[in-house]
């Protein structure tokens, strides 16, 4: 299990856009923000951290666990709304697991986001 991690965008006003619009339909929440980062988590503690900063990444690809199908829904079309690029419609992922329920969006700087529920239902 990981403490958190840092996300490091070229744009911080569309990222941090991207990310508050798109993890709150998972369940997290602000909890930092400052002129350059935003720390989000779905606990009482942020997990997530977006940081305007020169990105030393390319092509991450980060999945976050979802509740239910519903929100792996609600987390694709909130992140298309808040300027994310469609990189796979939420659905069934046969070839990943019997219940792999995913979406996937690519951020603003191209990192391929994705909720996912994993659980028979």
């Amino acid at each position: 299990m990981f403490d958190h991690v840092t996300i490091r965008v070229k744009d911080f006003g569309k990222a941090k856009q991207f990310y508050k619009e798109s993890l709150a339909a998972l369940g997290f929440e602000v909890h930092h923000e400052s002129a350059d980062a935003i720390g989000l988590g779905a606990g009482k503690e942020p997990t997530v951290w977006i940081s305007h900063d020169t990105p030393v990444t390319t092509g991450l690809h980060l999945a976050f666990a979802s509740p239910d199908r519903r929100r792996v829904d609600a987390f694709h079309a909130a992140a298309l709304r808040a300027g994310g690029r469609d990189n796979g419609a939420p659905g069934p992922r046969p070839d990943y697991g019997p219940n792999y329920y995913a979406a996937f969006a690519h951020d603003p700087d191209g990192n391929n986001i994705e909720a996912v529920f994993n659980k028979a239902t």
